[in-house]
């Protein structure tokens, strides 16, 4: 039988409780904090659960309560508050302390039978709970030092370091590419059509990790064949149609094959997201040979961006309170964010027809 403890410097009202309670528990009593506490450090987390009066001598039921909690016996026992006074203050202050639940007087059997069943039984399954969640957690890091290791492994291989050196050829052909465009653009739009480009090349964790996840083989081959974002880069635009246009400029470059597009921003993510995706074939020059390699690019405007290093952080960050009511924001933040590219884009556009006409008329006069 599980135990549980009355703790109530009236004689009376422990008998009362015990007898109550005799039938599913074991009953231990106390007539005061100092023996309760006693007799809780010798039955350990046996205790299913402790009756706990607030005014007694030597130590009170307020004094009790702070030492489970502070020795952290709290997490396992409830505490169930034996009083006779409705003040909602009493109560709320117990409640902030910790306990679980109370027990009126004069003490009404089933009442007490089925508040204590109650809480003993919430607190059976919070503990199974919290196990099984930390088995998961050693689960986890067992697997994460696996892929530790083989991320290692990767590491130190001189094929998946020549096909590492063959990706970031492929994100320097790229970034040249870009950045000719837009010299050209600075010279004949006297503008730039983006603001600046990131690149990465994924690391031999998260290389690993995909791999698995997708269920193939972790080796070279299978990281040529089936990852197409090992080389990635994002292109930060000003406006929307810089990105279709500049999108449209690097896949007529000679040689570089679309081999994917994928456009979220006409046909955004539930959750907002909002890019262009392109995966391209790009060609490499080596010394003895020309080969493809893939290479992911991203195009978003400067708010697009800000918004998704936002929403990055919310899918990442563990513990992280009111999640539903924070997507709804981000979501809503997406909606507003694409109006107010496209109004920029729109004022944006008045401003070069307004600067265009007068210059017509200037040459004109």
């Amino acid at each position: 039988m599980r135990r549980v403890l009355v703790v109530d410097d009236a004689e009376i009202n422990r008998e009362v409780l015990s007898n109550i309670l005799a039938d599913d528990y074991a009953v231990d009593t106390a007539s005061d904090g100092e023996e309760a506490l006693d007799i809780l450090q010798r039955n350990g987390t046996d205790t299913a659960a402790v009756l706990l009066d607030l005014y007694m001598p030597k130590m009170d039921g307020f004094a009790v309560i702070n030492v489970l909690k502070d020795k952290g016996w709290l997490q396992n026992i409830p505490v169930l508050v034996i009083t006779s006074e409705p003040a909602t203050e009493i109560e709320n202050h117990c409640l902030e302390m910790g306990a679980s639940d109370f027990i009126h007087k004069p003490f009404e059997a089933s009442v007490v039978r089925n508040r204590v069943r109650n809480v003993t039984e919430l607190f059976v399954c919070k503990n199974k709970l919290e196990q099984k969640v930390e088995e998961q957690e050693e689960v986890l890091k067992k697997q994460y030092r696996i892929i530790e290791m083989q991320a290692e492994k990767l590491r130190e291989s001189v094929p998946f370091n020549r096909l590492m050196m063959e990706y970031r050829s492929a994100i320097m052909e790229v970034e040249t590419r870009l950045k000719i465009l837009n010299e050209e653009f600075s010279q004949v739009y006297n503008r730039n059509p983006f603001e600046s480009i990131k690149s990465r090349l994924k690391s031999p964790t998260s290389i690993y990790e995909k791999l698995a996840l997708k269920g193939y083989p972790v080796t070279v081959e299978s990281i040529r064949e089936h990852l197409t974002d090992v080389a990635g880069l994002r292109v930060i635009c000003s406006f929307p149609d810089d990105i279709y246009r500049l999108a449209d400029l690097l896949i007529k470059q000679d040689e570089f094959i679309l081999v994917c597009k994928k456009d979220y921003i006409r046909s955004p993510k539930n959750n907002g997201y909002r890019s262009l995706h392109l995966i391209l074939d790009v060609p490499i020059f080596l010394s003895n040979e020309k080969k493809y390699v893939k290479a992911e690019v991203q195009f978003r405007t400067i708010a697009m961006d800000f918004w998704a290093s936002l929403e990055h952080k919310l899918k990442y960050k563990k513990d992280v309170a009111n999640t539903e009511e924070i997507e709804g924001q981000l979501r809503a933040c997406a909606d507003s964010i694409e109006m107010l590219d496209y109004q920029m884009q729109d004022i944006r556009n008045k401003i070069d027809r307004s600067t265009s006409s007068d210059m017509q008329v200037r040459g004109n006069a």
